[in-house]
């Protein structure tokens, strides 16, 4: 009986001896190891595309930032889910919250709030591979409310970040208005 027991544990233990071979990559044990520290288990983003794209960095940042500026309380919401379909990344998440933001906005439509401006700068952020500082000078107006009557153009500054998909076009990956 007793070798018979031994045989047995052998056959097991080689079996767990294979399974150990097919066990776990290196990787993915030091992603697990990653995971347990911090509580976030590395992983790689799906693909993203969007709709266009231009072919040179600034073009995209150009197009992005005067539909971004440019809008009136009738079609806000329609022009913010329209760059949504033109960018990827964290623009597109804060376009996507605009549009949602102002599809409900019964005082921005009651005003007739409107924004207008344009694009008065894009350059290259030293040291920082992608990404731009652009400035604007825009204009917020309404009809039915004196909220915004006297205001003056103002300069605002906001930082872009620009990605190259695989067709080779570029688009806005990242927008964060500053002032």
């Amino acid at each position: 009986m007793k070798p018979r027991l031994l045989a047995l544990a052998c056959v097991c233990l080689g079996g767990c001896g294979a399974l150990e071979s097919g066990g776990p990559s290196s990787t993915q044990t030091a992603n697990l190891a990653r995971a347990q520290a911090t509580h976030e288990y590395p992983s790689t983003a799906p693909a993203q595309s969007a709709v266009g794209g231009a072919a040179a960095p600034d073009s995209a940042i150009y197009t992005f930032a005067m539909a971004y500026i440019n809008w009136d309380a009738d079609t806000v919401t329609a022009d913010m889910r329209a760059l949504a379909a033109h960018s990827i990344g964290q623009a597109r998440a804060a376009v996507q919250l605009a549009a949602a933001q102002t599809a409900g906005d019964y005082e921005l439509r009651r005003g007739g709030v409107r924004n207008s401006g344009r694009v008065e700068a894009i350059a290259p952020l030293i040291g920082h591979r992608n990404e731009y500082a652009v400035v604007t000078r825009e204009r917020t107006s309404a009809t039915d409310t004196t909220a915004y009557q006297g205001l003056r153009p103002a300069w605002h500054l906001a930082l872009a970040t620009v990605a190259r998909l695989s067709s080779g076009q570029w688009v806005v990956s990242g927008w964060q208005p500053e002032s």
